[in-house]
């Protein structure tokens, strides 16, 4: 399905993470994600707040999905609290965003009920798989025969975001079908990544060593994907980025279809 002109472009969430500047919150998006969903998706992309849902003016995520098309988990320097999946204390010195747990967990369980498309990117790829009832390697790295899949932070950003490995997509999967091919190049900027997957999910990719890269949600006609890398990156220069988004574009344009249809019929009942 593509893109006609008298198509609405769809509305896509992108959850914020929260950084303290100066003493002061701040919610943020990066403007990759942004440009992926603008240019890559043809959607209108809509930032929302973490807003703690036990806080003072918190808002109902169901108050955001209810007008949305479909959400865009975006990845964020910090990592899920292990507390959410039963694993182990963090590290000392690992980055944590509780806000963005509090408010985004919720957010993703109710765009799965909604029925709305969903594509999450590494942070995003993990959180899908904890609200689906999975757990996390807080540290591939220091498993035993396991690659080290962080981006070396002392390189330019071209170069951390540059290919670091290849990745062997599952046959007959719809990555797979998107690429026309069973292995890509990707980046990989991560140190936490899928331990067991959760039941609802199935592995669209693999890293050499091993690593689960990708996966969708186990349901026919459903477009609920999660990716460990960064195909947001530049993702004009990829064919298999550009694949992506527009089919995330489409799926997002259908579920606003969708709902146009259903206001008439609602409306006669």
């Amino acid at each position: 399905m593509t893109k006609s002109m008298g198509d609405k472009a769809p509305l896509i969430g992108l959850p914020a993470c929260v950084q303290e500047i100066d003493g002061l919150d701040y919610h943020r998006a990066g403007g990759k994600y942004l440009r992926a969903v603008s240019e890559g998706a043809a959607g209108i992309p809509v930032i929302i707040p973490s807003l703690d849902p036990g806080g003072r003016g918190a808002v109902d995520c169901g108050v955001f999905l209810d007008r949305l098309d479909a959400l865009f988990v975006t990845g964020s320097p910090s990592n899920i609290d292990p507390r959410h999946y039963g694993g182990p204390t963090s590290a000392p010195g690992t980055s944590h965003d509780p806000v963005r747990d509090a408010a985004v967990l919720p957010l993703i369980e109710g765009a799965l009920d909604r029925g709305l498309p969903i594509l999450a990117l590494c942070r995003g790829i993990q959180e899908l798989n904890v609200v689906l009832g999975g757990t996390l390697h807080q540290s591939i790295q220091d498993l035993p025969g396991r690659a080290d899949h962080r981006g070396p932070i002392e390189l330019p950003v071209e170069q951390r975001y540059g290919p670091a490995h290849e990745v062997t997509l599952a046959a007959g999967g719809m990555l797979a079908r998107l690429t026309g091919s069973s292995t890509i190049s990707v980046n990989s900027l991560h140190a936490q990544g899928i331990d067991r997957l959760a039941p609802k999910l199935v592995a669209e990719a693999h890293a050499p060593d091993g690593t689960i890269e990708a996966v969708r949600l186990d349901e026919p006609g459903r477009f609920v994907i999660g990716i460990q890398w960064h195909p947001e990156w530049r993702f004009w220069e990829s064919d298999f980025s550009q694949a992506l988004f527009a089919a995330f574009g489409d799926a997002a344009r259908e579920h606003t279809r969708e709902r146009a249809r259903d206001v008439p019929a609602r409306a006669a009942e």
